[in-house]
């Protein structure tokens, strides 16, 4: 099996700010705010969904195949790519922006302003359905271009390629229509439980009306685990226990990077559940989202047993 995935790139420019913010607000003029945090330094991290899933499969041995955007300021990136060998042919440059970027800035008690510029996002990854094969190939579409992800599933349906919808932070902005058009007839949506409740605020639909739009539904909880909904079964996936729990950014990332080489070495659903759980164990080991690594001896120690 052949995996495509189609979601964002992205910088993430991380600042601390050694102080309050709310030292440095005035509540009776937040309405005519004007103010300047000095940030002890800057730290760059690749991300995006597209990237982090990619740069997770490759620690599990896969190439998949990526669909998504760039912007001018693209050679860091892609020199990322070259020095983990991943694939970067499926990346379309738009010269004309910068790529996708996130500037979060925490002060000393973890409160967050994040700036997000959407950037090279804006444009559609142009994917070629005529070079997928229905027979062998499958797309995981995870947040990115808006359209894209509208768009796609409905080529998938009329290709009869099968994909995967993981819609995480682009749910505020996806319609009820729209989201009810793309689930249906996924073959996994996978989503967080907050997303889950989401969906269903945003569709009316209740629990099983909407899983049986499709064929498997994954929830991830966090530390507790992850389960998997079969039409008839409901499997819980365990948790694998990190060295340490640094950051969890980018764990639901790791999950399907771990999930999908599951399914394109034929696993069964729940081998795939286990997979996902163990990478992400090794992710929120680390701050950052392509900075975690493990090797396959390390990831069989961790699962306590062989990985084939």
């Amino acid at each position: 099996m052949n995996v495509t995935i189609s979601g964002s790139l992205a910088y993430d420019r991380i600042m601390n700010f050694s102080e309050k913010f709310s030292d440095h607000i005035l509540p009776d003029r937040i309405h005519d705010l004007n103010v300047c945090f000095q940030v002890n330094g800057v730290t760059e991290n690749y991300g995006g969904t597209a990237g982090n899933i990619a740069y997770a499969m490759k620690l599990m041995g896969k190439s998949p195949a990526l669909s998504a955007t760039i912007g001018s300021d693209n050679h860091k990136y892609f020199e990322w790519f070259d020095t983990n060998n991943i694939d970067k042919k499926g990346v379309r440059i738009i010269s004309e922006e910068l790529t996708a970027g996130a500037y979060i800035t925490t002060d000393m008690t973890n409160n967050q302003i994040t700036g997000f510029n959407p950037g090279a996002m804006k444009y559609s990854s142009e994917l070629d359905f005529s070079n997928l094969n229905p027979e062998n190939d499958i797309l995981l579409i995870s947040p990115g271009n808006l359209d894209d992800m509208i768009n796609y599933p409905q080529k998938c349906k009329e290709t009869g390629v099968a994909y995967i919808f993981d819609p995480g932070q682009s749910l505020p902005v996806l319609q009820a229509e729209d989201l009810i058009k793309v689930i249906t007839g996924c073959k996994i949506l996978i989503v967080n439980d907050y997303e889950f409740n989401l969906i269903q605020d945003k569709t009316g639909l209740g629990k099983d009306e909407l899983m049986d739009r499709a064929e498997t539904t994954i929830i991830t909880y966090g530390g507790a685990g992850s389960k998997i909904f079969f039409k008839n079964e409901t499997v819980e996936i365990p948790t694998y226990t990190a060295r340490q729990v640094v950051d969890p950014t980018g764990a639901g990332d790791a999950y399907r990077g771990g999930l999908i080489s599951g399914l394109i070495n034929d696993k069964d659903l729940v081998s795939c559940g286990r997979l996902g759980s163990a990478c992400a164990s090794f992710a929120v080991e680390c701050n950052g989202t392509q900075v975690y690594t493990f090797t396959r001896q390390e990831l069989e120690a961790r699962m306590g047993e062989e990985v084939t």
